[in-house]
């Protein structure tokens, strides 16, 4: 590989996070998505979400990173991974996606992957939106369909632009953009 090459992988938090309802982070959208043959209504807005007790939501559980990020960033390192590509979940952030003060406990979880990461000399890519966003965002706005989740986007983007500034050379806002970017070799200091 050439000089500089970014040998790594990538997690996206709403597939391999896990940690749904710990750490103050709030519900997801995501979150609801079932397993089984209504996965891809209820994904595409055909059919309204339930939180049923008796179904599964892999969203909630994924691989459990949440708990599990130190051993993960080992077994990354003996990998020879020189980048990780992980998006941040907006709930864990902003709960509800409309307070004004973020929750401590969801920065903090952040600031210690992305500190251990570049101890083991792997490079943070964070993706600000991976197909996954605030429930209550959605309840109460309708999701992308309102500018006000464009303003509540902002001030996401703003805070976590302020709190990992030192910590993160590559940034993308969405995983569809972001791999047009990443592509052009374009990227943007957090």
């Amino acid at each position: 590989m050439p000089e500089g090459f970014l040998w790594g992988g990538a997690l996206a938090a709403n597939q391999a996070e896990g940690g749904w309802n710990e750490g103050g982070r709030g519900m997801s959208h995501s979150d609801l998505i079932p397993q089984g043959s209504d996965r891809w209504d209820v994904m595409f807005g055909r059919q309204k979400p339930v939180d049923d007790p008796d179904r599964l939501y892999p969203c909630r559980w994924g691989n459990d990173f949440f708990h599990h990020w130190h051993e993960d960033v080992e077994l990354f390192a003996e990998m020879g991974f020189k980048c990780l590509r992980l998006s941040i979940c907006w709930s864990r952030i902003f709960p509800t996606g409309m307070e004004t003060e973020p929750n401590g406990e969801g920065l903090e979880f952040y600031r210690q992957v992305f500190e251990a990461l570049r101890e083991h000399g792997i490079e943070p890519l964070v993706t600000l939106s991976h197909y996954d966003y605030p429930l209550a965002l959605v309840e109460r706005y309708g999701g992308w369909q309102s500018r006000e989740m464009i303003e509540r986007y902002a001030h996401y983007v703003e805070t976590v632009g302020r709190a990992y500034r030192a910590l993160l050379a590559y940034v993308q806002r969405d995983q569809q953009r972001g791999a047009v970017l990443s592509q052009r070799g374009c990227h943007a200091r957090g």
